[in-house]
């Protein structure tokens, strides 16, 4: 027997909701980016970011439902980000969920932000070969991750300041091109040589899978101020090119040495800087010549979404791992220790 999960994301600024058939089969993924509100502001702002949730919640809900040609009696269970993420923005998707699974008297899904990222994979391959090292890396996370199975996680490393995506946002506002910077650094990064600036690799202690990419950020705002003083231009491709460069050789020897450590073939991406062509093209090129597999989902999948949500909870649902209705948000919530 099919399970119909309609799945629930607002733990930042994209206020989504997806409607999956037996955790694979995507019926509907609707996204309202809030892209264009907040790029004046140079980012997200979470007041705004909570207030555009509320205003949007129940429309895209139901946008998902008559997309998916359902109503909410076919619905199985209800599932929904409740960390890490903006608690403002957490809040409202909790609340829609926690309301539509009361109404209905069907199964409440706390689903970790995270762990969505990570079964985006899933949707692409519903059975990967375990153990896999994912790299989760976007604008507040960067982790290297052992996954033994469906729910099984061990945190290997961490960002010890600022997260990869984090940076590039950075390095975009002080070359003045804007907001969203990860996807603005790659493209600008094409047209750039990647050697013309000289910047650092850190990689911390010997065997360490942490990461920290302050310096890195540093070194680029200090480059641009000395270019200035001395009345230089700089060139902003060769810039952005050789940051992204830096930031992408950390990234790949980081998440192999990981898939060597622990002895796995398979290397998984996930989160918004997984679309970052450069990691991608690294990734697999050098995962290559040690016989090790590389997956990532499309790039529609790498930012937020409610389908990687509906994905998760669907392997819950099969646990049954559900939620109490007073599941709340939790803003720091860690992978693989849900807080019910």
């Amino acid at each position: 027997m099919s399970v119909t999960i309609l799945s629930v994301e607002t733990s930042c600024d994209e206020t989504a909701a997806a409607v999956l058939v037996d955790g694979i089969n995507v019926k509907a993924n609707i996204i309202s980016s809030q892209v264009d509100v907040h790029r004046k502001f140079g980012g997200v702002v979470p007041e705004v970011a909570s207030r555009k949730h509320l205003e949007l919640i129940n429309h895209v809900i139901r946008e998902a439902l008559d997309e998916a040609g359902i109503d909410f009696n076919s619905l199985d269970a209800v599932a929904v980000t409740y960390g890490p993420g903006l608690v403002g923005a957490l809040l409202v998707g909790v609340a829609a969920a926690k309301a539509i699974a009361f109404g209905l008297d069907i199964p409440l899904i706390g689903v970790n932000h995270l762990e969505g990222h990570v079964s985006a994979n899933f949707l692409i391959e519903p059975e990967p070969a375990f153990p896999i090292i994912c790299l989760v890396v976007s604008g507040g996370h960067t982790d290297l991750v052992l996954i033994s199975g469906f729910g099984q996680y061990e945190l290997l490393g961490a960002t010890r300041d600022d997260a990869a995506g984090e940076a590039f946002d950075k390095v975009a506002r002080v070359l003045g091109l804007g907001y969203p910077g990860g996807p603005l650094i790659d493209e600008l990064s094409a047209s750039g040589d990647d050697t013309a600036v000289s910047l650092p690799r850190s990689y911390l202690a010997e065997g360490s899978l942490d990461f920290s990419f302050s310096g890195l950020k540093t070194a680029v705002i200090n480059y641009l101020h000395r270019a200035e003083q001395k009345g230089l231009p700089a060139n902003k491709a060769d810039v952005a090119a050789s940051f992204r460069r830096a930031a992408v050789d950390v990234l790949v020897d980081k998440t192999l040495l990981a898939a060597r450590q622990h002895q796995t073939d398979t290397i998984m991406l996930a989160g918004g800087v997984a679309a970052n062509r450069l990691l991608r093209q690294e990734m697999v090129f050098r995962a290559a010549r040690e016989s090790k597999q590389v997956l990532y989902p499309p790039p529609l999948l790498c930012t937020d979404n409610a389908a990687m949500i509906g994905c998760t909870a669907y392997h819950k649902y099969l646990r049954g791992d559900f939620a109490p209705l007073t599941l709340n948000a939790i803003p720091n919530l860690p992978l693989g220790l849900d807080r019910y």
